[in-house]
């Protein structure tokens, strides 16, 4: 599964709900209730989920270091008036 993109309807959802529909796929899952091909589609689906949120993790740790490594080197919080 390493390596496939992210299907549309994935992408677009926020950290938030894509989070939040993993953890309803992992509940049903856990259950064991249904059929064995709609748990593989489950599957499939968290695992497409956790790629996305793992990316939109990805994102914002790079936003934050932009902001505290700056363009010229640490700022720091205090530099930047986060003190």
């Amino acid at each position: 599964m390493a390596g496939k993109s992210i299907p549309p309807d994935i992408a677009k959802l926020s950290f938030e709900d894509a989070l939040s529909e993993l953890e309803a796929i992992v509940r049903r899952l856990e259950e064991g209730a249904g059929r064995l091909d709609e748990a593989i589609e489950a599957y499939e689906r968290g695992a497409a989920l956790k790629r996305h949120c793992e990316a939109k993790l990805q994102e914002a740790q790079t936003r934050i270091e932009k902001v505290v490594l700056g363009p010229d080197g640490p700022a720091g919080l205090e530099a930047a008036g986060m003190e």
